[in-house]
Formats: structure tokens, sequence, C-alpha cells
């Protein structure tokens, strides 16, 4: 198990890394370019909020499909529900304790801007999101 942390500790989740860091990527749908951080897969029974659930505020958009969890006292991305598999989970690689990315890059690239559940009709009124 592996923990993983928001900035002021209100928010703790446990997480198993099914494939380690491997599956590490950056996405370029329009929130996740102004959000930031690279994130790792986890599957839905493989996150467990192990602290500070009352402490998380969620935030979608669009279709609602994907649902971003932050900390809503110091406002860092912990996780989010996919909308390319919502039987998965992005985690924030950053918040993962003894991670460092810098040591990481170069990380890869999802092309959320053409995400698949758009296709062939998708409209700027409702931007794509991981």
């Amino acid at each position: 198990m592996t923990r993983v942390r928001c900035h002021c500790g209100a928010v703790e989740l446990r997480v198993t890394l099914q494939d380690g860091l491997a599956t590490a990527r950056r996405c370029d749908c329009s929130f996740c370019m102004k959000r930031g951080p690279a994130a790792v897969t986890v599957s839905l029974g493989a996150l467990t909020v192990v602290k500070g659930a009352d402490h998380l505020t969620q935030y979608t958009w669009g279709t609602h499909t994907a649902k971003h969890y932050f900390c809503k006292t110091c406002g860092v991305y912990t996780h989010h529900q996919r909308r390319s598999n919502p039987n998965e989970y992005g985690v924030n690689l950053g918040a993962i304790d003894g991670v460092h990315v810098p040591d990481l890059d170069p990380i890869g690239w999802v092309d959320g801007v053409n995400h698949p559940s758009d296709a062939p009709t998708g409209s700027p009124a409702d931007p794509p999101s991981d």
C-alpha cells in the first residue's frame, strides 16, 4: 500500500499501484492543462480514503463522468475518477509519498483534447475530461 496526502495533511489515501509508476501520464484536456499534475492509474477497489473524507470536495463539468477530488482546506488535487475508464482513478503523482516527479521525466501525455467519448460530435461547450 502506498500513501497519498494533500499538502496540509487533512486528506490521506491508501492506494495499491498495480503497475507501480509505469502508468504515469499527463493529460492535455482543458482542465488538466490548468491543473498541471501528472497522474498514475489505480483501480477503483485499490483506493481507500483513510483520513479526511469530510475535507474532500468534488469538481465535475461537461458530461459529469469524471469526478475530480481536492482537499477543501489546502486545495491540492488528490485523485479523480476517470471519464476514459470510470473503473479507474487517476492519482496525483505529486501527492504520493516518496515520489519526486522530476525524477520521472519525461512523463508521457494522454490526448484528452480528442477524447474518444467526444467523437465525432465533440463540442467546445462540453470540454473533454479524463
